[in-house]
């Protein structure tokens, strides 16, 4: 079964095969990272503190799509295990900035590494003209993703 999508007004054909095949790997690639034992919000949090730097309470519950009280509870769980801390915003004396410590950002490598090698597990399965497609298609989509998450 075929679902039609348009795109800059060209038709472009996208699967059920095609989607179920990122939803699986992205599931597979996520579930290999058990390093600290971390839920998959927490995870994400301490990824997107190692990849990008603080950021504001208000600003990780916006971009993690979870309400303020959640992402709260969730911060202070992490801060509790060590993996992040609070600090003051040089820039508002008032705000407080949320950041990863160096144990959360080793977790967050490990977890990486655990990723990269589940993925890189899969890949070695592809023959060579599979494994340039992925070379090529995998990145050309994440900057579309990329492009998309850019504030205007």
């Amino acid at each position: 079964m075929h679902k039609q999508v348009m795109d800059h007004g060209t038709a472009e054909m996208v699967s059920d095969d095609l989607i179920g095949a990122v939803e699986q790997m992205v599931r597979y690639v996520r579930q290999s990272a058990t390093s600290g034992g971390l839920s998959i919000a927490a995870s994400s949090v301490l990824a997107r503190l190692g990849r990008e730097g603080a950021h504001r309470l208000t600003e990780l519950a916006r971009s993690e799509g979870v309400s303020q009280p959640n992402m709260t509870q969730l911060v202070t769980r992490l801060e509790r295990d060590g993996l992040v801390r609070r600090t003051a915003d040089a820039s508002d004396g008032r705000g407080v900035l949320v950041e990863a410590t160096a144990d959360g950002l080793e977790l967050f490598r490990q977890r990486r590494a655990e990723r990269m090698d589940a993925l890189q597990e899969l890949v070695d399965e592809l023959t060579a003209d599979e494994r340039q497609a992925v070379q090529v298609a995998l990145p050309a989509l994440a900057r579309a993703v990329q492009h998309r998450q850019t504030p205007v």
